[in-house]
């Protein structure tokens, strides 16, 4: 790397503003800080930034590895030393040295503290404080001048007191601060957790899903199977009465072929030597003809028709439980007790009202049941047994459906 070593040919604030832009480490993007290492592709690095831009894994200890340089992406072997394996650069940091030198002599020297005057009063300080006008001002204001009225207090007082105040106003905005990223990274906390709880649903569902793809795969295996067994049945049944038929053909047709020679035959009684067995062949081959045929109908298969629009439909509704939200019921207001006296009476005629209540229920549900017995032509005992085996078969209907449910849930 070539760099200017010759400070004095160029003005001092644009020689310094050059010589930094060139001394700028790629990756924190300040000023190289040393030990500065040189890298094949001769560009530099912080030690610091090169071990932070490598940092090798538990089984790569020991053992090298490489990356990129952020400037030219060239890669970069090292070997087993890591980064602490690659050359240093001397001269770029001597190069550093020279110029935290100049920018140490080139700052200009802090100025003094500036004391303050009265404008009204030439040579006052500033030495008390106006709590009315809330302004510091000097002593001669306050004998002959305009705050002569007014209350003052000193200087130091002051000072020490709203600089109290001011410390207390940044802690207590130190301490909302805090609150606030706290409530930050409570809200990245849930940000987080957000994403990963959408990672596992959407993991589970898949799931789920390939599960279904698996059964569905495994039942049109099965239900091919057994269309492919019945086909195989079906068509080597029928290949073995055609291979049946066909050796029966060839045999009459032989036979056939022997009865007409035979009877090219001009001789008589060599005629008649042979005749006999072939009529009696030719007799048994036509009664013997294969009589065995398939039923109508052998060849048809639709008897695995499948009807899948239920599944279908199921398939097109399913869709995420739907959690039941609990409202709060308000709890009533307790009202305010009665007198003694008023309690008592209302008591006494609620209970007069109950019992008058009571006693009318009473009396129509023994005549609901007397005219239902009487309606229906049952007894008592056989109308509480109706009552019961209705309502053991509502139960019984209401688990059935329960199920139903669930498995269309599922």
């Amino acid at each position: 790397m070539s760099l200017p070593l010759d400070l004095s040919s160029f003005h001092r604030d644009t020689s310094l503003d050059t010589l930094e832009k060139q001394l700028i480490c790629p990756i924190c993007l300040e000023v190289f800080t040393k030990p500065v290492v040189i890298l094949p592709c001769q560009h530099n690095l912080c030690r610091k930034c090169a071990s932070e831009l490598y940092r090798p894994s538990l089984f790569q200890v020991g053992i090298g590895g490489r990356f990129r340089c952020p400037s030219c992406r060239h890669e970069v072997i090292l070997d087993r030393h890591g980064v602490y394996g690659l050359q240093r650069n001397l001269l770029v940091e001597n190069i550093i040295d020279v110029y935290k030198q100049e920018c140490a002599s080139s700052r200009p020297p802090p100025t003094p503290l500036a004391q303050i005057i009265c404008e009204e009063h030439e040579g006052e300080k500033l030495n008390i404080y106006c709590i009315t006008c809330q302004v510091p001002t000097c002593s001669l204001c306050k004998v002959f001048g305009a705050h002569s009225t007014c209350q003052v207090a000193p200087l130091p007082e002051v000072y020490q007191q709203q600089k109290t105040e001011l410390s207390d106003g940044i802690g207590s905005l130190v301490v909302t601060n805090e609150r606030i990223q706290a409530c930050i990274n409570d809200l990245e906390e849930i940000c987080r957790n957000i994403e990963e709880s959408g990672r596992n649903q959407k993991q589970t569902l898949c799931e789920k899903f390939d599960r279904m793809c698996a059964i569905l795969e495994e039942r049109r295996k099965i239900m091919v199977e057994q269309i492919t067994y019945e086909q195989d049945e079906k068509t080597g049944w029928a290949r073995s009465l055609i291979q049946t038929y066909s050796e029966h053909v060839d045999t009459n047709s032989n036979l056939v072929q022997t009865a007409l020679n035979a009877m090219e035959e001009s001789e008589m009684a060599a005629f008649l030597q042979a005749s006999k067995s072939l009529i009696e062949k030719v007799s048994e081959a036509t009664n013997c003809a294969p009589t065995e045929t398939l039923v109508p109908g052998y060849e048809n298969m639709d008897h695995y028709k499948v009807d899948f629009n239920a599944e279908e439909q199921a398939l097109y509704q399913l869709d995420f439980l739907q959690c039941e939200t609990h409202i709060p019921v308000p709890e009533p207001e307790p009202e305010p007790e009665p007198e003694y006296e008023d309690l008592k009476s209302e008591n006494s005629a609620i209970m007069t009202v109950e019992s008058e209540t009571r006693e009318d229920t009473q009396a129509q549900t023994e005549t609901k049941k007397d005219v239902l017995c009487e309606t229906s032509g049952l007894s008592t005992t056989q109308a509480i047994t109706l009552v019961f085996y209705i309502l053991t078969f509502l139960v019984i209907l209401q688990r059935v459906w329960g199920n139903i449910q669930c498995f269309l849930g599922t």
